[in-house]
């Protein structure tokens, strides 16, 4: 396969992170998490650390420019794999053309692969609201609450990797995600309306059942 930058498009829940994992575990593609990234970044001081940290601790949105900085940051520094996976971006237009222009002028020895993770908003929300996250920072693995769901922990209260405590984020309560999809589907129109105006295929993954279904589908698209 010739060497490939995939992108997933996804509301919250839809499982990027999921995929993305397994694509690393089974493939050995290699992960960009905005999330973890900028975590990262605050832990290690480094200058776009303590700008995003300054920007938290203000009240303030991380700018498309600061994101984009670490995201080039990190494409153009040491990542020699063939394949690699954005997950979280990019998020907003703006972040979409700065990466375009990336890629033709940095990176035009990689293809771009476009993935649109489609689930109901039903689906969604339920995903969210049960969504457990580990409260240790070096580990933060995601686990759920659903009956149905394949990443519920062993004890419902710890983490299996780490017998840290499983806590809720804030901002996975009912009214939270709703307003969380509403400015996500937005952009994602926007972002959709762009690389349509540039003519790269979006390919679709229906991603409203089971994870080992999902990777199994997943496999198919990638394969030669």
């Amino acid at each position: 396969m010739k060497n490939s930058i995939f992108i997933f498009f996804g509301a919250p829940g839809a499982g990027k992170g999921s995929l993305s994992k397994l694509c690393v575990n089974e493939f050995g593609w290699t992960q960009l998490s905005t999330g973890n990234l900028c975590r990262k970044h605050i832990e290690d001081q480094t200058e776009i650390g303590k700008k995003i940290d300054f920007d938290t601790k203000s009240g303030k949105l991380i700018s498309d420019s600061l994101i984009s900085e670490m995201v080039e940051d990190w494409l153009i520094n040491g990542k020699d794999n063939n394949q690699l996976i954005l997950d979280g971006y990019p998020r907003t237009l703006a972040q979409a053309e700065f990466l375009h222009d990336l890629l033709r002028n940095k990176l035009s020895h990689y293809d771009l692969k476009i993935i649109k993770l489609d689930v109901s908003e039903k689906t969604l929300i339920a995903r969210l609201v049960n969504r457990l996250v580990c409260s240790n920072k070096k580990c933060q693995a995601v686990y759920s609450s659903l009956g149905n769901s394949s990443h519920i922990p062993k004890d419902i209260k710890l983490c299996d990797n780490c017998s840290s405590l499983l806590i809720r984020r804030n901002d996975d309560s009912a009214e939270v995600v709703k307003e969380r999809l509403e400015i996500y589907n937005k952009n994602e129109k926007d972002l959709i309306n762009f690389y349509k105006s540039l003519n790269i295929n979006l390919i679709k993954l229906d991603v409203d059942k089971p994870i080992n279904e999902i990777f199994e589908d997943f496999r198919k698209i990638v394969s030669p």
